[in-house]
């Protein structure tokens, strides 16, 4: 490799720059003016006068400053966005290449379909990168045998996918996304200089019979095959299998020497002991692939994020063989792209906010947040600073357990010796199922200083905070060919579950020792902690927006004003501070190439997280920092429901989930529709619209954006409406509550 001729580039987004850190400016010198507003109502002589209660106005003003907290935070990733170009042409020949192990993670046939899973894997095994130095391992947190033969059945399929996809130039190398796709589709330039010729078409509808054949062999192994050995998915022990063929049955197109090696795990399971969720099938592949073929680097997959790009592989390899960069790269994150994303995203399943313009952002500083799928990793940067030169073996066991053969592992590139059926019950085998047992890491660094963290459930964004602290950094490479493509929610349920979920996780790491802004000695950047501060705090969101959907609604009833009027000077500056931010956000969608109706889809969804997912995760955290409660992890849920995503891609909300979701939803409409009905009164026969202002314009917005919860309660008809039990009964309860209860606590 040539100076002249780098592996990658990196643009600076200056006019962007410019943009946002004025736009920070006004909005810090605005806020300035809110919060002198707000403190001098404290010392004023004529708090009686008015008939303003203290508590509702100390409680805006902290909700106030709070929001001010989280978005100042977040300007943090707005300070020096770039993007990054690569050019895998120019790496180095095939076998200069180094190895890379690709682990892949399911936990429940039942939620995340098998052939869905399969064609992962197929999609990894067929990237392109040589197939000697790639090592698929497949981790069954389900312990079921639908996966084990799933599997195999995939393998099989392998032998003739993998030759066609490299023989005809195949872009699109997962199976169900290349035979969905329109067979003259031009644009997508799948079949490379043979699209039209008849040797290609004959081998294709050759494949496609054989995929069919693969998918209903697939789809018939649900509740075909029974487990009579006692064991369940939650109490097994370790299962592993190198998947291989049998040679005496290969053709002269199955040659099995171009095929990858494809390795399932099952990792020992007892109710008794801890399984610490994803982090720790993440630390078991870890250390099963470490005696068994030990690769530099490592690519993670989620089961359903299929591989997009057959060269995001070399791409991960342009900047971790920089020796610019090299020494101190962790790992190379790839945007979380979806392929069932609708025209109407009601959801915000696309993630634009998070990958477009946070990711981009951090990745101008110290790198992006690891973020849990769709990263190559430095397989030693997860190994802390135990592993040096002249280091004691027998030391070593006390942070990475009693295994000579994984601390072996520690000190050189194996060659892995399981390509044979005779070594596929060898010691080496055995010793990966010891490694794969459940009380492996007992009394070890495992899960606390050495591979994934454990204590959090958002494991890759606490493990990416500890290794951007020790020093190590990381790369965001996103370009308009997705590298990966998975299945986003197309349902409320599954987007509320998975959102509790990930609040939990980043709350606990913010009232832990793990908190941004104590967590040390690190080598982290300021701004860079105030990135992670922004993603530990950011579920608090549910405290300011709870007072904001409540505390003006309940005093607008009662006709006491607790913004300034129409005619004051500070009026300005609250419109102003409203404005800033919508324009902000605005801006942001533009430049991302997102369409003008997202701004409305993402405030929707940003108010009924704050509602409910932020506030339920925060309550999670906070009982299980005092011991209340167990930390728990369900999977999202990846299978399709045809009635369900009928109607996302309708854009109609689907609003059969939980009432605990439902009635606090349901509970602020009601009393928004109250106040802005008597804000309205008010107005007509009182004529002080002037002075109250503001706070009909509060429920008038919170309306106006959650129309579509309105519209689930009294207009739809369909199975996705809201049940008419929960209207009434959180109708009834919200008028107890904050009509009665509230307005004596408050005023």
């Amino acid at each position: 490799m040539e100076d002249s001729q780098p592996l990658h580039t990196c643009h600076l987004h200056k006019s962007s720059i410019i943009i946002h850190r004025s736009h920070t400016f006004v909005h810090v010198l605005a806020v300035g003016f809110l919060v002198y507003y707000r403190a001098s109502f404290f010392f004023r002589n004529d708090i009686k006068n008015k008939g303003i209660p203290t508590l509702p106005w100390l409680l805006l003003f902290v909700s106030e400053l709070l929001l001010f907290f989280i978005w100042l935070l977040g300007q943090a990733f707005r300070w020096r966005p770039v993007s990054r170009t690569v050019f895998p042409e120019r790496l180095p020949e095939d076998d200069k290449l180094p190895s890379i192990d690709v682990l892949i993670f399911t936990a429940d046939p039942d939620r995340e379909p098998t052939l869905q899973v399969m064609n992962t894997v197929l999609s990894a095994m067929a990237m392109d990168y040589p197939p000697d130095k790639l090592n698929v391992y497949l981790s069954d947190d389900g312990g079921g045998l639908v996966t084990l033969k799933g599997i195999k059945e995939a393998w099989n399929f392998a032998k003739w996918w993998i030759p066609f996809c490299r023989r005809f130039g195949i872009q699109k190398r997962c199976p169900e996304a290349y035979f969905s796709a329109p067979a003259n589709d031009d644009d997508d330039d799948d079949h490379g200089d043979f699209g039209s010729s008849d040797e290609f078409v004959l081998e294709r509808e050759k494949l496609k019979e054989k995929y069919q054949a693969f998918k209903k062999s697939v789809k018939s192994l649900k509740g075909t095959f029974e487990d009579n050995s006692g064991f369940s998915g939650k109490d097994h022990p370790s299962v592993i299998e190198v998947i291989q063929g049998n040679p005496n049955e290969l053709t002269e197109q199955e040659d099995q020497s171009i095929l990858p090696r494809l390795v399932y795990v099952s990792r020992e399971k007892r109710s008794s002991h801890p399984h610490h969720f994803k982090a720790g099938a993440l630390n078991t592949l870890l250390r099963v692939s470490g005696v068994m073929s030990n690769s530099p680097y490592i690519l993670a997959l989620d089961c359903d994020m299929y591989c997009n790009d057959p060269t995001s592989a070399r791409q991960a390899m342009c900047f971790h063989l920089d020796p610019n960069i090299s020494s101190s790269l962790a790992f190379v994150q790839f945007p979380q792209r979806f392929h069932n994303i609708a025209r109407k995203d009601i959801y915000e399943s696309a993630l634009r906010y998070t990958f477009s313009t946070l990711w981009q952002g951090l990745d101008g500083l110290d790198g992006p947040v690891l973020s849990g799928t769709g990263f190559v990793i430095k397989r030693m940067s997860l190994y802390g600073s135990f592993v040096h030169e002249g280091a004691d073996p027998m030391e070593l066991k006390k942070y990475f357990g009693p295994s000579n053969e994984f601390i072996k592992s520690l000190f050189q590139h194996i060659k892995s010796n399981i390509i044979n059926g005779k070594d596929s019950s060898n010691e080496l085998l055995q010793e990966a199922k010891f490694l794969a047992s459940c009380t492996y890491g007992n009394q070890t660094k495992w899960g606390e200083e050495v591979g994934f963290l454990y204590y959090s459930v958002v494991e890759d964004c606490l493990t990416g905070f500890t290794l951007q602290s020790k020093g190590w950094n990381s790369v965001y490479l996103s370009s308009s060919k997705p590298q990966f493509l998975g299945s986003g929610v197309t349902n409320l349920n599954d987007l509320l579950i998975q959102g509790t979920r990930w609040s939990t996780g980043l709350v606990e790491i913010g009232i832990s020792k793990f908190c941004p802004f104590i967590y040390g000695p690190s080598k982290m950047s300021f701004l860079e902690k105030m990135c992670y501060g922004y993603l530990s705090f950011l579920p608090l969101y549910c405290l300011p927006v709870w007072c904001l959907a409540t505390i003006p609604q309940l005093y607008l009833l009662n006709g006491i004003s607790l913004y300034p009027e129409v005619s004051n000077s500070f009026f300005i500056i609250f419109m102003l501070i409203f404005i800033s931010s919508l324009a902000q956000q605005s801006y942001e969608i533009l430049i991302t190439g997102g369409p003008f109706r997202s701004l409305i889809y993402e405030q929707r969804i940003w108010m009924i997280k704050s509602i409910t997912s932020h506030l339920y995760g925060t309550l999670d955290a906070f009982m299980e920092r005092i011991g209340m409660r167990e930390a728990s992890f369900v999977p999202t849920n990846k299978v399709e429901d045809d009635e369900r995503v009928k109607l996302y891609e309708k854009g109609a909300y689907d609003f059969r989930t939980s009432k605990m979701f439902l009635s606090p939803l349901v509970a602020l409409v009601t009393l928004n529709t109250l106040s802005l009905l008597v804000g309205i009164a008010r107005a007509i026969l009182v004529g002080d619209l002037n002075k109250m202002f503001v706070q009909v314009f509060i429920s008038f917005y919170i309306l106006a954006i959650n129309y579509p919860i309105i519209e689930g309660m009294v207009i739809r008809k369909d199975k996705g409406r809201i049940p008419t039990s929960v209207t009434i009964l959180s109708a009834i309860l919200s008028t107890i509550i904050f009509l009665f209860v509230g307005s004596r606590f408050l005023i």
